[in-house]
């Protein structure tokens, strides 16, 4: 048994340090077009990557559409989209890598090419913390959401069930904190898995609300607060139906009557 353990064990060791030495052959820059133009947010700007080859017959393909902070980027600020003609290389660098985006200013845009270069250090330090499965295009999301060792860590260290390397980045943008998962605890919601804080942060389930629907008689589990939040059962509607003398309904009543709009 021991033997058998020992075998194991060396498998194990072997099959992570391939897995850690592969990404680095195989973890390829990205190249395509880039455009950063103004956002409705006054500390972001809108940057626009469109990846190359596109199929043939196809306009747009690969395409990445988001709001980034002006302070994440190196090379550039929101007055440069003013200076028409300006050459500018702006990048965004994190942990997982590298995005450069080099091109001129016109009609308050920049327009050029940009190049995704990975780490492959991050990804080596993400296999030790247990995770797998990377490729180049979720290295750019990472880049492009500050997904960073430290930030993983952290969950983890608060009991964060279930992360993979996909659904981190969901985790990322739904905004689930450290503190957030902390506060959470604290109120009873023990080790949940990373599906379940997604659909928290989908729904909006906070622990403000939370405290106020436990100080109305109430205790949901956590598909309960989900359940709550879609259908808008919230503190004001449960006072609310008190106030008219239905002071037991269950929530799985509460939520009837929403869905049937009983209280119309």
């Amino acid at each position: 048994m021991t033997r058998r353990v020992f075998v194991l064990a060396a498998l194990c060791a072997a099959t992570m340090l391939v897995s850690a030495q592969n990404p680095a052959e195989s973890l390829e820059p990205l190249h395509g077009t880039c455009s950063i133009t103004a956002s409705e947010h006054a500390d972001k700007v809108r940057l626009a990557l469109e990846r190359e080859p596109c199929a043939e017959g196809v306009s747009h393909c690969n395409t990445s559409d988001t709001d980034v902070l002006v302070s994440q980027f190196s090379g550039f600020s929101l007055a440069d989209l003013e200076r028409d003609g300006a050459h500018l290389d702006a990048a965004i660098t994190a942990e997982a890598g590298t995005i450069r985006c080099s091109g001129t200013v016109h009609a308050s845009a920049l327009r050029g090419d940009y190049t995704f270069t990975p780490d492959a250090q991050f990804v080596g330090r993400m296999q030790q913390m247990g995770f797998s499965d990377f490729n180049t295009e979720k290295l750019q999301a990472y880049t492009l959401f500050h997904i960073d060792t430290a930030w993983v860590k952290a969950l983890q260290a608060e009991g964060v069930a279930e992360m993979d390397s996909g659904n981190l980045i969901a985790l990322r943008i739904f905004r689930i904190t450290p503190e957030f998962v902390r506060s959470m605890d604290a109120l009873g919601y023990h080790h949940l898995p990373a599906d379940k804080l997604i659909a928290f942060g989908v729904h909006g389930v906070n622990p403000d609300e939370v405290k106020q629907i436990r100080a109305l008689g109430y205790d949901p589990n956590a598909d309960e607060l989900i359940q709550m939040r879609i259908f808008r059962v919230t503190p004001d509607f449960i006072r609310r139906m008190q106030s008219r003398g239905f002071k037991n309904l269950t929530i799985a009543k509460l939520v009837q009557v929403r869905i049937f709009k009983l209280a119309e």
